[in-house]
This record gives C-alpha cells, sequence and structure tokens, in this order.
C-alpha cells in the first residue's frame, strides 16, 4: 500500500511531544480502510480497543475516503491496516514510546530487522548519523524515475548514492571528509569478483601467518618478507607507527597486526577496499568495551575483566586483531557479490569537497541538471565526523578537514552555534541551487528541534512545501531512547535570483 502525503491542518500540539501544526497526515488506499469490527477481527482485538487507540491519538480517525477527522458520520468511522499494524507491533516490541500521532505509519519501518537495515554494501564500514536505505528507497520510488539525477550534499558514507545505484538512477554526493568519500567511493566500485576474493583471503591469510608466528604457533615464512627476522620485522613495523593513538588504544599483538596489513596493502590492486576492511577490523580491536564501539572515552585495561551490558557477562577487551580482520574479510566478499548483482551502470561520482562552494558542473556531464536532492545535513552540536574516525585517519595519514565541518559537536547548540549553523546549511543548499532543474524535488531530513530550517529554507531559496514526521527506531549503537525527525519536502522558488538580490538590498 502506498499513502498520498496530504497537508493536515489541525492543532496538535497538545498530542504530546514533537508535534507541530505543520504535521502531515496520510490519505490511504481505499483497500486499506477498515471499519472498527474488520480492524478488530484482522487483529484479534476487541472494537473497544481499537476505540481506545483511535481517543488516545495512537491511530488515526479516518472516513470512507480516508481523510483524517474529528468526527466520523454513523456507520462512515474508518482506520488504516498498516498504521494499525505498525503501532501493534511497537506494543509487542514495548516500543509504544516511538509512536505518536502525526507520524508517518510506514516510515518507521518498525518491521524492517537489522540485517535488511544494513543491507550489502551499507555495511562496509560503521558511520554514525546515517540513515536507512529504506528511506531513501521509499522517497526515490515515489518522486523520482529511473536516469534521474540526484544530489546528496552532505553525502557521509553513501547510502544515498548506493540505493540511487540499486534503483536505476544517476548520482553525485559530496562530503567534505576525505574518509567519508573513501568509504564511499569503496561501495560504489565496480570490481573484478575473482579478483577481489583472491586478494581479501590471501591478505588475511599472511596476516594470519604474522600472527601464528607473535604468538609462536608457526614458523612459516611469511611470504613477503621472508628476509627479516620476527624481531626486526616487529621493530621496522612499530618504527613506521608515528600514532601516540594508535600506540596507545590497541594490544601490542594488534598494533602489530593492523600494522602489517598495513604494509600488505600496496601489494595489491584493490587497495582502497583492503584499507576499509582494515579500517573496520581497527575500529572492532580497539581496547574499548563492548558495548561502547561507537563514542569511548578512554581505553580500557589489557588483560582486566569488565561486566558487559552488551553480552550480559564478563568480558575481556580484545587483545588482537586478526579476530575482526577474519570476520569482516568473508563479509566484505559476500557485501560486495550481493550489491553487485543489484546495482546498474548509472553514473555515481563522489566528491570530496565544501557543499557550500563546490563546483558541481565540473563533475557532471555536460549540460546536466540535477532532478533532485535527498540528504541528511549534520545536526547541530551532535557529532564530530572525523573525531568518531579518528582511527582510520591516524592508521592512514588522510589529511582532516574539522574545520570545515558543519555544527560539529566541539561547537555546541548555543545561540551562537545554532546562528552559525543556519547560515552554513542555507550556503550549502544555495549552492545546490544553481544546479537544479525549475521542477526539482528536495528532501531534506532533519532532527529539527530547534525549528532551524523554516528560516534555512527561506535563505537558501527552498520553500517548504510539506513536513512529514517520522519515528526513528532501532538506531545502532545510539540506544533506543524515543527520537523523532522531520523529512522537509521542498521546491526552489520561482526566482531565486531575483530573490537573494531583492534580500540583498
Amino acid at each position: 500500500m502506498s499513502l498520498k502525503p496530504k497537508t493536515d491542518k489541525r492543532d496538535r500540539s497538545k498530542s504530546g511531544p514533537g508535534f507541530r501544526k505543520e504535521a502531515v497526515a496520510y490519505k490511504a488506499d481505499f483497500s486499506d480502510l477498515l471499519t472498527l469490527e474488520e480492524a478488530a477481527q484482522k487483529t484479534g482485538k476487541t472494537i473497544h480497543n481499537i476505540r481506545d487507540y483511535i481517543q488516545r491519538e495512537r491511530i488515526a480517525k479516518l472516513n470512507m475516503e480516508g481523510k483524517p477527522v474529528k468526527r466520523a458520520e454513523n456507520g462512515e468511522l474508518r482506520v488504516s491496516l498498516k498504521e494499525l499494524q505498525a503501532f501493534l507491533y511497537l506494543v509487542s516490541q514495548r516500543d509504544e514510546k516511538h509512536h505518536r500521532a502525526g507520524l508517518h505509519p510506514e516510515l518507521g519501518f518498525y518491521n524492517v530487522p537489522e540485517r535488511e537495515r544494513t543491507r550489502h554494501v551499507n555495511r562496509l564500514h560503521p558511520y554514525l548519523g546515517k540513515f536507512i536505505p529504506q528511506l531513501v528507497e521509499w522517497f526515490l520510488s515515489r518522486y523520482f524515475k529511473r536516469g534521474d539525477w540526484i544530489l546528496d550534499p552532505f553525502m557521509g558514507s553513501g547510502t544515498t548514492l548506493v540505493q540511487a545505484s540499486e534503483m536505476g538512477m544517476a548520482s553525485i554526493g559530496v562530503d567534505v571528509s576525505e574518509f567519508n568519500c573513501h568509504i564511499a567511493k569503496v561501495k560504489l566500485a565496480h570490481y573484478d569478483l575473482a579478483q577481489v576474493r583472491k586478494e581479501i583471503l590471501e591478505a588475511e591469510s599472511r596476516v594470519q601467518r604474522f600472527s601464528d608466528r607473535l604468538q609462536h604457533k608457526d614458523g612459516q615464512s611469511l611470504e613477503l618478507f621472508p628476509e627479516e627476522r620476527l624481531d626486526s620485522l616487529k621493530t621496522s613495523l612499530l618504527a613506521e607507527c608515528k600514532s601516540d593513538y594508535l600506540r596507545t588504544w590497541f594490544a601490542p599483538n594488534a598494533l602489530l597486526e593492523m600494522l602489517y596489513y598495513r604494509r600488505l596493502i600496496p601489494h595489491y590492486k584493490n587497495q582502497d577496499l583492503l584499507r576499509i576492511i582494515l579500517s573496520r577490523a581497527v575500529r572492532s580491536s580497539r581496547l574499548i568495551t563492548h558495548y561502547d564501539l561507537a563514542t569511548p572515552k578512554m581505553p580500557v585495561a589489557l588483560g582486566v575483566p569488565y561486566w558487559c551490558r552488551k553480552h550480559n557477562r564478563m568480558c575481556l577487551p580484545i587483545d588482537n586483531c586478526i579476530e575482526k580482520i577474519h570476520a569482516y574479510s568473508n563479509d566484505t566478499v559476500r557485501r560486495i557479490t550481493e550489491f553487485s548483482k543489484l546495482r546498474n551502470s548509472e553514473p555515481a561520482i563522489v566528491v570530496n569537497g565544501d557543499s557550500r562552494n563546490v563546483r558541481l558542473n565540473e563533475y557532471m556531464p555536460d549540460g546536466v541538471l540535477l532532478d533532485g536532492i535527498f540528504t541528511s545535513p549534520p545536526y547541530v552540536g551532535q557529532i564530530d565526523y572525523h573525531d568518531q574516525h579518528v582511527y582510520a585517519y591516524e592508521l592512514f595519514g588522510f589529511p582532516r578537514n574539522d574545520v570545515k565541518e558543519i555544527g560539529p559537536k566541539k561547537s555546541g547548540k548555543s545561540k551562537a552555534a545554532q546562528e552559525a549553523y543556519i547560515n552554513d546549511i542555507a550556503a550549502v543548499f544555495r549552492n545546490a541551487c544553481i544546479y537544479l532543474k525549475p521542477d526539482a524535488k528536495v528532501f531534506i531530513v532533519a532532527n529539527d528541534r530547534f525549528n532551524l530550517y523554516p528560516r534555512i529554507a527561506e535563505l537558501s531559496g527552498l520553500k517548504i512545501k510539506e513536513t512529514i514526521l517520522r519515528a526513528v527506531t532501532k538506531r545502532t549503537e545510539q540506544g533506543n531512547d524515543p527520537y523523532q525527525e522531520s523529512i522537509f519536502y521542498c521546491v526552489k522558488m520561482n526566482n531565486v535570483n531575483a530573490y537573494f538580490k531583492q534580500k540583498k538590498s
């Protein structure tokens, strides 16, 4: 069943946290509409239960046309089966806290399992702050068509570009972080799968032999460096490590194994892919608790047990890297192979640059204008994007562009930080408008708790056409507290240049 957005101008400000007058209601297909008796029969509830859900605004009260109403005529009251099922699923999972009247009944993706939320290359490397592919797919499938050009000016790890490729659309993404661009390029590259498998498994095998020698389990030659005795090899590897961070956050053997893998990479063709495998393994091999992979504050002591909230038992911090290299090597081969069967040949362009002033026409074919944008800007004062991958920057020496991040956590959420955020985000969309078709559609996913986006839209030359609210559930490594996002559906103003000229005067 598809749902058609329709503006609901009712005042829902007293219905619970996060409600606003611009909340969007949805007109359901007639096949989805049920009487209370039919709804009770379909779900195994009583009619009294269904009425209670309506009264508490857990589900919408609809008429026979699927329109939200305050009062229905006798015999004309209807409810949406899909919305009711979504609510009951939350109740069964004890996640009713996520359900609020006015939230889109489909866009919470409540019953989508983790393996689908992180399908194929979307899980090649962890990344805080990314949206799930199902959200991108929902909007691209309804508002765009095959062959359209989609822009994500806050590309992150490339979810929008990956989904566009899966759906036959061309795309271009921009990100200020070089490592983010590295992740996205690896996801979107075309590979010789036989060669990829051979190189990944061979590199893993060589590190395994090195690890065995570190633990005095094997005396085999290391092939690439047969002339070096183990002691001299360890000394030379440590001499290559110039990072205090790496020496502090990893057990001795884990550090040596990752440095050995890093030394192997230049001997292979798929070097970028091998770097992503190593980076993912390194992230999971730090001296940290298992339940705090995302934002650890300090390393824990090697060999000292701790109570693990993730596994509900006593655990030890990991003392090696080869275990994760082995797990992620096989996983990467599987994910790359899976995506290769789904993707299309349309361009997917990754640009390492500043979206406030990047010249997109230098990267796109001549004469191409963009059909739309689907993006999620950073939330003000929420994440330091370079710091979340500090291990990768330290290991590979990628240049850092922290000073160009918009709304970083270190800048806080003060009024001054909000004002800077408004101006920077608006500058991004002003620049993007230059390359948009007149009828382009712009979707911005944001947790706008400070109500900044109406002003951002005005300063950008965009008009907010609709605001769609959704629940965010099952956030990997970020807890499961109630959380809500807005999706702003925007269009270009008719004469952007004249508008800004008038504002300037």
